[in-house]
């Protein structure tokens, strides 16, 4: 074979091979330029700030040191409600944020107030006395706050004293006599022999001790006034035997709320009778002895947290910003009219592990709710007791209803 033709058959031969080769060897692929994914942008949180106000107070003289003096109360349970209101922001996209401010003994909380809240909070957890949260409140800056009253149970700030800016957390006194009032109905023990000790605040706690018998019924078959001038611990057992002497009753109501002599009563009496009021059966907003509708779930919660039980001063400010916490979430709103007027609203109901949902009255700020009615040991009652009833709520044949009311916003707020 001639080399020129065996050369054309080696060419071709090797095209051959190529084409083959092309067929089988997979294409390249040109990259393509890609675009950055971006993922949507997280909305911002919804912040509620809130601030909590309080003065340390001097430790008091005391009957017994059964019961240790606690400073502060109020505090740990604002801060296990901020924690169950950011459970929910979690879910609504909002965040409670609580900033304490604690005055000391001798320090000056209206300076605190205008140095470090005014103009920052619109929103205050109140742990201070009748006169300096009235002060506070009708300031320039204080007008534009909401304050949250879990400190005081003076009828007075409910009444002629009222302010539209300020809510009430802990019950009344006339809610408290209201309370223990009916359960005495119910027992038929409607003639009362009443003891009052010297402080004003005795005598204020006498006078709703009154209201609510004659509200309800029950006479009061005598009246003494406790005025301290023997030691009670070497004389009570003849002292109070004697003291005791009156006409027939069936219970001994104790007015004594800085708790000088009112525990020495029970148990020394010239008659065999209970006694109730300030000590012995007390009627108040939280109990360590409650157990009911959920509330030794939160019970263990407060005692895990705070080494301690909860008390009711700490159960008041609990309500007070879980109830911030509750309308908030319902408006979505972080702003205060939302905020306030949701809040004094039939819509608004907290539930506060009594049984009954609580709510504002709109009239004088207060928290309607039901009123524990407490041995040391052991929970004998919640009013408003059975058979008591209303045309609204039930709640409201506790303290002051809305045609008895002496608040009236517009002219007490020009003071």
């Amino acid at each position: 074979m001639r080399p020129i033709k065996l050369f054309i058959i080696l060419l071709v031969l090797m095209q051959g091979f190529n084409v083959a080769e092309a067929k089988t060897k997979p294409k390249a692929i040109t990259p393509v330029k890609q675009q950055a994914v971006t993922s949507p942008a997280t909305p911002a949180k919804q912040i509620i700030n809130i601030a909590y106000l309080s003065k340390e107070q001097a430790v008091p003289p005391a009957l017994s040191n059964l019961d240790p003096f606690i400073q502060n109360k109020g505090l740990l349970g604002s801060e296990l409600a901020i924690s169950d209101n950011n459970t929910t922001g979690q879910f609504t996209g909002q965040e409670f944020e609580l900033s304490k401010f604690i005055v000391p003994i001798d320090g000056n909380v209206e300076e605190v107030f205008n140095k470090d809240i005014a103009g920052k909070f619109s929103m205050v957890v109140s742990m201070l006395s009748a006169e300096t949260l009235n002060k506070l409140a009708d300031s320039a800056a204080g007008k534009s706050v909401l304050w949250f009253d879990a400190a005081t149970s003076d009828d007075v700030l409910r009444a002629e004293q009222c302010r539209a800016n300020v809510l009430h957390l802990l019950p009344s006194r006339a809610m408290r006599a209201d309370a223990l009032a009916q359960y005495m109905m119910k027992k038929h023990w409607t003639k009362w022999f009443l003891v009052v000790g010297t402080t004003p605040e005795d005598k204020l706690f006498a006078d709703a001790i009154k209201r609510a018998a004659h509200r309800f019924g029950s006479k009061i078959i005598a009246e003494k006034v406790w005025e301290h001038t023997y030691d009670a611990r070497r004389t009570a057992q003849s002292d109070v035997a004697v003291f005791s002497r009156v006409d027939d009753y069936d219970v001994l109501v104790v007015s004594d709320e800085q708790g000088l002599f009112g525990e020495y009563l029970d148990y020394r009496t010239e008659s065999p009778r209970p006694v109730i009021g300030t000590q012995g059966l007390i009627a108040t907003a939280w109990h360590r002895t409650h157990e009911q509708w959920g509330a030794v779930q939160i019970q263990n919660r407060f005692k895990e947290q705070a080494q301690r039980w909860m008390e009711e001063q700490d159960y008041a400010a609990y309500l007070a910003v879980r109830a911030i916490g509750e309308a908030a979430t319902r408006t979505k709103s972080n702003e205060l009219t939302a905020i306030k007027d949701y809040m004094l609203s039939p819509a608004f109901a907290l539930q506060g592990y009594k049984g009954n949902p609580l709510s504002f009255r709109p009239w004088d700020g207060q928290m309607r709710q039901p009123v524990l009615l407490a041995a040391p040991r052991s929970l004998v009652a919640v009013a408003p007791i059975e058979g008591f009833l209303h045309s609204k709520t039930e709640l409201d044949t506790l303290g002051v209803d809305e045609p008895e009311t002496m608040c009236h916003y517009g002219k007490n707020n020009e003071k």
